[in-house]
């Protein structure tokens, strides 16, 4: 079984604004985590807090190509490591088509398919909200998912 995950999205923005939104920690409270603890770039561990659901995770940036491409590893802390890898095609100046790809959820976890499930729940989620803010500035949509 292939256990990864793809999310794609167009955004009407460049993939510098994409970009930006992402690994900036003042930006990605608008429409993602409440706070990033500090600017996302390889080799750094980066805390992401949840103040709605009282939570918070570590990334570990494992590759960053600006304005392309952001891998990180996460959920390690909890014995559930994937590995996230977004790419960022810029069609023209105005328009990015975001790839997300989670890999690493184990074919013989009993749990598998609703874990793909919620993450895809969770990415499409998470993009949709992206865009959201960055072609309307809408930033009320973020931790409003109800489970």
């Amino acid at each position: 079984m292939d256990t990864q995950i793809t999310t794609k999205l167009e955004i009407r923005k460049s993939a510098g604004e994409v970009f930006e939104a992402i690994v900036d920690p003042m930006e990605i409270g608008n429409y993602w985590f409440s706070s990033s603890s500090e600017r996302w770039e390889e080799g750094k561990a980066i805390t992401l807090s949840y103040d709605e659901y009282e939570a918070e995770g570590v990334i570990n940036i494992l590759e960053i190509e600006e304005n392309k491409k952001i891998t990180f590893s996460w959920g390690e802390e909890a014995g559930e490591g994937t590995i996230v890898t977004i790419t960022l095609n810029e069609v023209n100046p105005e328009t990015t088509v975001i790839e997300v790809k989670e890999t690493g959820l184990k074919e013989s976890d009993p749990e598998v398919v609703n874990k793909m499930l919620g993450q895809k729940e969770g990415w499409v989620y998470t993009l949709t909200c992206l865009k959201a803010y960055l072609e309307n500035g809408i930033t009320g949509l973020r931790a409003s998912l109800i489970h």
